[in-house]
């Protein structure tokens, strides 16, 4: 009776690198896709979510996102890589249903809770200045918000914004000046 090699090893394929990951994807292991979706599967849902302003959106693209990264592992070069492959892959398929949807939902969905180790008071806080964020994000113009999601959540260049959402560089950071600040100044009458 033979033993799986996962077993056989300790089971530490979830402690592998990601170029690891990403060879035994292109082989055809599923249970080594399955680690990256666990190891990279909420932040992608936290920053679809992000970028749709959706919870339900969010869910849809990243599902998409990883059907096409399954189908298209193969391609990545670096399988070091694969974070920002992911991140990328998400981004296309989020700005792609924007275009598609002009009215959106609430990013309300989004909000990050607070560490539980901080005291009620600090949760409590922390969950009132993510809610004063999210609506002040939700009150940016679109492509502010979309501008501003890139850079400060999926870390995005100047460069590489202007390429996905199809402006230039300049557009971008005259859109990321005025989003920030509109931040800033709802932010500070957060208190």
């Amino acid at each position: 009776m033979g033993v799986d090699p996962v077993r056989r090893s300790g089971g530490l394929l979830e402690q592998a690198t990601d170029r690891t990951l990403v060879e035994r994807c292109v082989d055809g292991d599923t249970r080594a896709f399955q680690v990256l979706i666990t190891r990279y599967g909420r932040m992608m849902k936290a920053y679809a979510v992000r970028l749709t302003r959706s919870s339900a959106d969010g869910d849809d693209v990243v599902q998409e996102a990883l059907i096409s990264a399954w189908k298209r592992i193969d391609t990545l070069e670096d399988g070091a890589m694969v974070k920002s492959w992911l991140m990328r892959i998400v981004s296309r398929r989020a700005i792609d249903l924007m275009r598609q949807r002009k009215d959106t939902e609430s990013t309300d969905d989004a909000i990050i809770e607070a560490p539980e180790r901080d005291g009620p008071e600090r949760r409590a806080e922390a969950s009132s200045q993510l809610g004063a964020l999210s609506a002040a994000l939700d009150r940016l113009p679109h492509g502010q918000h979309q501008a501003w999601v890139l850079r400060e959540i999926g870390g995005y260049s100047y460069e590489e914004i202007a390429e996905q959402l199809g402006q230039s560089v300049a557009s971008v950071r005259g859109s990321l000046a005025r989003a920030r600040a509109t931040l800033v100044k709802d932010m500070e009458g957060w208190r």
